[in-house]
């Protein structure tokens, strides 16, 4: 029997992890189709994705699946850009909220909190787009 509410977390970890361990997301190599790809800046890490992230992935899954269901050779790799302004502002903003700087901390202590942001927040975005 069906229960009434459809509860994601049930199911779909345990189908994503065995979708990567078949190799489901790898190009097939083999193939005499064209290959297909997507190229598209990744999104900073700023700390969560939004719905402008939800939407723009949800259509390149789109295409990425459709182009493997024809057979092409497909790849789609998302990531972030962990150097970017926008990450450096967000650390700076949480550096205001203790009363510092940058300049306070200097280039190597900043550079390291910024590597310590990208660290928490990166793998949350990763994690997001896998869902």
């Amino acid at each position: 029997m069906f229960e009434k509410n459809y509860n994601p977390k049930e199911f779909e970890e345990k189908i994503y992890e065995k979708w990567e361990n078949e190799g489901d997301f790898m190009p097939d190599m083999k193939s005499d189709k064209d290959a297909f790809a997507i190229v598209i800046p990744p999104p900073n890490v700023t700390g969560y994705l939004h719905m402008g992230h939800a939407l723009d992935n949800t259509l390149q899954d789109i295409l990425i699946r459709y182009n493997r269901m024809l057979g092409k050779k497909v790849l789609w790799q998302p990531g972030t850009d962990h150097a970017g302004i926008a990450t450096q502002m967000v650390v700076e903003k949480q550096l205001a909220k203790e009363g510092l700087t940058r300049h306070d901390l200097g280039r190597k202590k900043f550079i390291e909190t910024v590597w310590k942001w990208k660290a928490h927040s990166g793998g949350t975005i990763c994690k997001q787009l896998r869902r």
